[in-house]
């Protein structure tokens, strides 16, 4: 009676209290709570985890070593799961060899319809009609001259492959060292340090072999001759003896290899192997379009083939609605038995192509770098790639959604998740959109608070049984009876002045002039893909740090003016830490004060004693992780709380200093409210502490790892150190700060900002949330225009002005909302 339900009984993952639930099976059920409330626990935690740990279970043991599967949930008892995928909330940001026609697969289908269905050029020049010699791996006879030649296999088609530029190996760019940057001052002399390529990589000593070498090493740079620069920057890697002066005064003679600046620099990239490496080389390169295949990534071989009168690299340009067009077009045309061959191909990558038409991909073209992808764009990426196959019987989990994506771009969504449940699958969604949570068939909400005081279900049923609920959170938001606009708005937006930026083409966004008020919340909006990243991550932000440094505005900005702004900060959604070692106390500097004191209150021990890294007092069981991964083979790695520590991070020895019969390992374990209340006399500790309460992350414990916080947790602890500062002359530039937000976050998100504009910040927002857009104080909306063409401004003004435009995309879902 029960198998139209997955039951669950005693879920104690991460903070859920012990709970029970009935989740209806073939329904979309959506999952809700504020932020830390227990949502992804439920969902990832038990759900997921359950339903793709049994379904790898049924594989072979050998099959099983070689995939990456999930520890099994604490859980009494789940039964009736099926199979489960799911879908993360923050897809990961694609290398740079990525492109959209990669990532989605739909390159490899384009790539075989030339490598079948194409006109080879012959050695001698000659254009042939397509053949079917290639599909069976005999030579292609030239029409024209006779000569014999093999076509090419997809591979060959492969940037990442054998099709690759020889120049650029397959990434479209080229780094050259920039003679320009070497030697940035020319007043000083060798031995003043003058080349800073020599400086930056611990080798000042080489002027001493450009001496040996015939250049003068007491003359300003820009007194030497010639020949002598050109010893510099391209001198020979001839050895010389030379003596270097130690620290202590003492001559050591060196057998020494000349590296000339060039060669410096050359050396460095070849070596870096860290991101902080790279950094320090960068300065001294520049970055162009490769000139042999003008940025195709593609050598002149696989070039060289044409389908529809145009090769590869050109198709590629396409955007995918120009494409789904264009591909029927062609094949109609080719040789008979050809063309079955073709729309066999084609068949595959229609699938593929229909799926991200549905979720408003068409104006992207295949040859975009996927690191230049919106999140909500990877997201539908990710999604596509999750529906390609039509199955049954699955349960999907789907992790917030609607990230990135407009009110418009959620329709197309819906009408995807509702195909799914169409197809006989089941629908877990975590989310806080209104919109996507109103689909839901049967929710469930936890709470009440987030932490320690989250994990229980506190309403649960259908949305009209939500709504009626007293206990709901929610509710408010899914019947509009919530007051929205919560900020007092000045009439005058630019009272303060304006930051002006104009610029070229980016990407498929159109040249824009935009003016944004100084000293107050704008907000920036619009479909997904319209332009908002590009305008103000890739135009915006590195334009006022060019300003404010002083150099070049970036090749894609016209003109800036921005008055006497003296320094921006990007505040993003990507998680802070790359493992466990990096916590809410480690990242907030409250452990290094606590050690401090703890040191203090020790005669036996240092500050540095008390970190959990590197000290004295670290579990050695765990090494300071708090917790210790087992590997049993065939099964998944076991990650356990350490034996030893109890996952605490530190020895028993930390138990000998105490505060108020509390140790640094108890303190750890506490939230930051908690903590706040126990070490009132720390000032400096409880300073900090309080910026995290004031932003809403009270909830947090002190010990928790900051790669599992959600992206709008990431950011408000990022801001932490800004709060309370004053903050004028000053830009904040927020990337979708709503990210994993509960409405009601939302509003704590909002009294954030104008804490930072009460004390003279710009703040500058990219957001869909459009409780968040009805509060800001100018508005631009960016929209794509009928043809898939690049971005433009549709819409610009105030919350009036915007709901009063016939353009804007946005205004049409604001006028849904009942501002109170």
């Amino acid at each position: 009676m029960y198998r139209d339900m997955i039951i669950i009984r005693g879920a104690r993952v991460h903070n859920l209290k012990n709970i029970d639930i009935d989740i209806p099976l073939g329904k979309i059920v959506a999952i809700s709570g504020v932020s830390g409330s227990g949502k992804s626990s439920l969902a990832l935690g038990v759900l997921y985890s359950e339903g793709s740990r049994r379904y790898l279970d049924a594989l072979s043991t050998y099959t099983r070593r070689r995939i990456s599967q999930v520890e099994k949930a604490k859980v009494d008892l789940v039964q009736y799961v099926p199979a489960a995928l799911a879908l993360s909330q923050r897809p990961n940001i694609p290398n740079i060899r990525s492109t959209f026609g990669t990532s989605t697969e739909l390159l490899n289908s384009l790539r075989l319809l030339y490598s079948r269905c194409g006109n080879y050029t012959c050695p001698n020049g000659h254009i042939n009609e397509p053949t079917l010699n290639v599909a069976r791996e005999i030579p292609i006879v030239c029409s024209e001259c006779g000569v014999e030649f093999y076509g090419l296999g997809a591979e060959e088609y492969a940037f990442n492959s054998d099709g690759a530029c020889p120049v650029c190996s397959g990434t479209g760019f080229v780094r050259d060292v920039d003679s320009s940057r070497l030697v940035p001052d020319e007043s000083k002399t060798l031995e003043e340090g003058a080349v800073a390529a020599w400086n930056q990589f611990g080798i000042s000593w080489m002027y001493h072999v450009a001496g040996e070498l015939g250049v003068r090493v007491d003359v300003p740079f820009c007194d030497l001759t010639d020949e002598e620069k050109d010893i510099v920057y391209n001198g020979p890697s001839v050895k010389k003896y030379i003596n270097i002066p130690s620290k202590n005064g003492k001559l050591f003679e060196l057998n020494a290899e000349y590296r000339n600046a060039h060669k410096a620099i050359e050396e460095a990239l070849k070596n870096a192997k860290t991101e902080k490496g790279l950094t320090k080389i960068n300065k001294f390169l520049t970055t162009t379009v490769c000139r042999e295949c003008d940025g195709s990534r593609l050598n002149s071989k696989a070039r060289e083939t044409l389908f529809g009168g145009i090769n590869l690299a050109e198709a590629c340009k396409m955007n995918l609605h120009e494409l789904v067009l264009w591909i029927p077009e062609v094949i109609e045309d080719l040789p008979g038995e050809i063309k079955d061959m073709a729309r066999a191909i084609a068949e595959e990558f229609m699938d593929n192509a229909n799926i991200l038409l549905d979720l408003g991909l068409s104006y992207i073209s295949l040859d975009r770098p996927s690191n230049t992808l919106s999140t909500g764009e990877l997201q539908r990426v990710q999604l596509a790639k999750t529906l390609r196959n039509h199955t049954t019987g699955v349960l999907y989990v789907l992790d917030e959604p609607s990230i990135g994506l407009h009110p418009s771009n959620v329709d197309g969504l819906i009408a995807v998740i509702k195909r799914l449940i169409a197809d006989g699958n089941s629908i877990i969604l975590v989310d806080h959109d209104t919109k996507i949570l109103s689909v839901a068939d049967y929710m469930i909400e936890l709470g009440p608070t987030a932490g320690a005081d989250g994990g229980n279900v506190i309403a649960k049923g259908s949305l009209d049984e939500i709504k009626s609920n007293s206990n709901s959170q929610i509710a408010p938001f899914l019947t509009n009876s919530e007051k929205i606009i919560i900020r007092d708005k000045s009439s005058d937006i630019f009272e303060y002045g304006e930051i002006g930026i104009k610029t070229s083409e980016i990407h498929n966004v159109k040249a824009m002039d935009v003016k944004i008020p100084k000293g107050k919340l704008t907000v920036v909006s619009g479909v997904s893909g319209s332009g908002k990243t590009t305008l103000l991550l890739e135009a915006l932000y590195p334009a006022i740090k060019s300003h404010i440094n002083g150099e070049d505005l970036p090749e894609a900005i016209r003109d800036l003016e921005c008055g006497d702004i003296g320094k921006i900060d990007l505040i993003d959604s990507v998680p802070i830490g790359k493992n466990v070692r990096s916590t809410v106390a480690t990242y907030s500097k409250v452990l290094d004060d606590l050690r401090r004191e703890f040191s203090k209150l020790s005669d036996e021990y240092k500050t540095a004693d008390f970190s959990y890294n590197t000290g004295k007092l670290r579990c050695e069981t765990c090494n300071g992780t708090g917790s210790v991964s087992m590997d049993v083979q065939f099964l998944p790695d076991v990650e356990m709380t350490c034996p030893d520590c109890g996952g605490s991070r530190y020895n028993n020895l930390i138990e000998k200093t105490t505060y108020n019969g509390l140790s640094l390992a108890d303190i750890m374990s506490l939230t930051v409210d908690e903590a706040l209340e126990e070490l009132f006399e720390f000032k400096k500790v409880t300073g900090k502490l309080q910026k995290l309460s004031d932003l809403g992350l009270g909830y947090l414990t002190l010990g928790e790892a900051t790669p599992s916080l959600s992206g709008g947790e990431a950011q408000r602890l990022k801001l932490a150190s800004e709060i309370g500062k004053s903050q004028k002359n000053s830009v904040f530039i927020f990337d979708e700060p709503t990210i994993g937000l509960h409405p009601l976050d939302v509003k704590v998100l909002i009294d954030v900002f104008d804490n930072l504009i009460d004390r003279g910040a710009t703040v500058i927002v990219i957001e869909h949330d459009l409780d968040l857009i009805a509060n800001a104080d100018y508005i631009i909306d960016i929209g794509i225009d009928g043809n898939y063409e690049g971005g433009e401004i549709l819409a610009e003004g105030s919350l009036e002005d915007i709901l009063k435009s016939k353009n804007s995309l946005t205004a049409k879902f604001l006028l849904q909302k009942e501002f109170q």
